[in-house]
């Protein structure tokens, strides 16, 4: 049969083939009806861990404040602890993070990353806490930088003080396995809290360890450096604020901060470009400059002069802390007269930069130690201390009022009292050292016919930068050396034509120098032309 024969053929039989295939076309185009929609979710609406393997229990919980606000806590319990005491940290640096460090079912390293003390918490047996304040991460509320105690610079019920005693009341009523006692600890933000909570502290407060604490942020930490505003902490300004889990970031335009702080002119430039005015804490500071009724009513180490000592202390202070180098010997300057017998305020003086403490404390920068000085601190001095008042029938803890690292010996000295410049039996005096003529430093005081003064030309369109350029930004990671800062080597600095520089004689034998050194700068005479 030609083609065109069975063409016709088929066209014939139409209707038959219609009527046969049509069907099965439609089906092969439709789903079936009892085909699911879609598939089953395989993530629990609900998961529920299975814990049993590890050696701690982890409990997070929101507890309520006397305003309402809740703040988001985590609690965790080593497995068959009884009448164990807590060691508290309020935050505003996110709980679940520093208590999330590993995955691991076992306390130690979850804590590792943040909290290099774990041995002290761990073999201690201690219940840890870590809160977020209000208004950070997953807690309630809003967010104050080093919110001010209740009063003119806080109209509201609750500040840090009342936070910390209602966390503390909490804690020991709904914790089963404490023996009813806690302890406040932590370093810079996390050391400002401890502070606070001494504050009509709450009875269950047996002690409390501020490290490197934020203290007065225009006399000397972080903020300003008596008036000197620090434009290296915008960055952390706004991170801190812009954001309630801190995911908003500062961003640069140069590798050098050199390069990015000349460009803007000045800092409220700077400011301005990022969009910084939108940050509460960063409106005050413009509003607030100068060391006004501002600063001085939230200066903590004011606030606790004013307070009864209650509750044991121990200041810890790194000699090279690079943001907080004021507060902690503000506040022993401030408290330390109040313990009339000498058992309530210790000062640790360890040879660390800002937070180095729990960190390895064998060198810092070029200077090496011969030992690691930061776990001598965790196991001979601050182990001891928590042990003696959180534990039920520890021994007292055989520590000095002043323990304090001696750079050049690399020994710890234990001494009676700061500033002291030996052990016992010696009294403490201030030497005058004298910038005399011909840029000489000398123990001698200038005589009458010396020249009275030196010059040197500072430009201000041409600022000397603080440490050897590049200028990096403030940070611990990715090979930053912030924390490095305060022993950089100054030559390049000294080296400039704008710089006065004041050299002693080659000396002949040890120089110990101990205690805050003052400067007696006279008014410049005005000059004739």
């Amino acid at each position: 049969m030609r083609l065109i024969d069975q063409i016709r053929a088929l066209l014939s039989l139409a209707p038959v083939l219609g009527v046969l295939l049509f069907p099965k076309l439609i089906a092969a185009q439709a789903p079936p009806p009892s085909a699911p929609a879609t598939l089953p979710n395989e993530t629990p609406a609900k998961l529920n861990p299975v814990t049993d393997s590890f050696d701690y229990l982890r409990r997070e919980v929101m507890i309520p404040m006397r305003d309402g606000v809740k703040l988001h806590t985590v609690i965790l319990v080593p497995k068959g602890a009884k009448n164990a005491p807590i060691l508290l940290t309020r935050t505003p640096y996110d709980a679940t993070d520093l208590t999330s460090h590993a995955r691991s079912s076992h306390l130690g390293p979850i804590l590792s990353g943040y909290d290099n003390a774990t041995e002290v918490i761990v073999e201690g047996g201690y219940i840890r806490v870590v809160q977020d304040v209000r208004g950070k991460y997953d807690s309630e509320g809003d967010y104050v930088m080093n919110r001010p105690l209740r009063g003119p610079l806080n109209p509201t019920l609750v500040d840090h003080a009342t936070d910390t005693y209602d966390t503390i009341d909490w804690l020991v009523k709904n914790i089963p396995e404490t023996n009813g006692k806690v302890g406040i600890l932590g370093i810079s933000y996390d050391g400002f809290t401890p502070l606070m909570a001494l504050v009509n502290p709450h009875p269950a407060l047996k002690v409390s360890v501020p490290m490197n604490p934020m203290v007065d942020g225009w006399m000397g930490d972080d903020w300003f450096h008596y008036g000197a505003f620090r434009q290296q902490n915008m960055a952390y300004i706004y991170e801190q604020e812009a954001s309630r889990d801190n995911k908003a970031k500062w961003w640069t335009s140069h590798f050098d901060d050199y390069d990015e702080f000349m460009q803007a002119g000045s800092a409220g430039e700077l400011g301005r470009r990022h969009g910084l005015e939108q940050v509460g804490f960063w409106r005050k500071i413009l509003e607030h400059p100068s060391y006004d009724a501002f600063w001085r009513e939230q200066a903590v180490d004011r606030v606790l002069a004013a307070q009864p000592l209650k509750v044991p202390v121990m200041l810890v202070h790194s000699l090279w802390d690079q943001e907080d180098i004021y507060g902690a010997m503000a506040v022993y300057k401030a408290i330390k007269p109040k313990d009339t017998d000498n058992h309530k305020v210790f000062l640790v003086l360890g040879p660390w930069h800002h937070g180095q403490e729990i960190d390895d404390g064998s060198t810092l920068g070029a200077l090496k130690f011969n030992s690691n000085t930061s776990l001598y601190f965790l196991r001979e001095i601050l182990r001891p201390f928590l042990d003696q008042y959180l534990k039920d029938g520890a021994p007292q803890a055989d520590l000095p009022p002043v323990s304090a690292y001696e750079t050049g010996t690399n020994k710890w000295r234990r001494l009676p009292a700061w500033p002291s410049g030996c052990a016992s039996g010696c009294t403490v005096r201030p030497t005058p050292l004298y910038l005399n003529a011909g840029l000489k430093l000398s123990y001698v005081a200038p005589a009458p016919s010396d020249p009275a003064f030196d010059e040197y030309v500072s430009d201000p369109a041409k600022p000397v930068p603080f440490r050897p350029r590049p200028s990096q930004p403030m940070g611990y990671s990715n090979g930053l050396t912030w924390s490095q800062w305060l022993v950089d080597d100054q030559r390049e600095a000294s080296g400039r034509p704008d710089v006065v520089v004041f050299v002693s004689a080659v000396l002949d034998a040890p120089v110990k120098i101990s205690g805050p050194p003052v400067a007696n700068l006279p008014r410049p005479l005005p000059r004739e032309f």
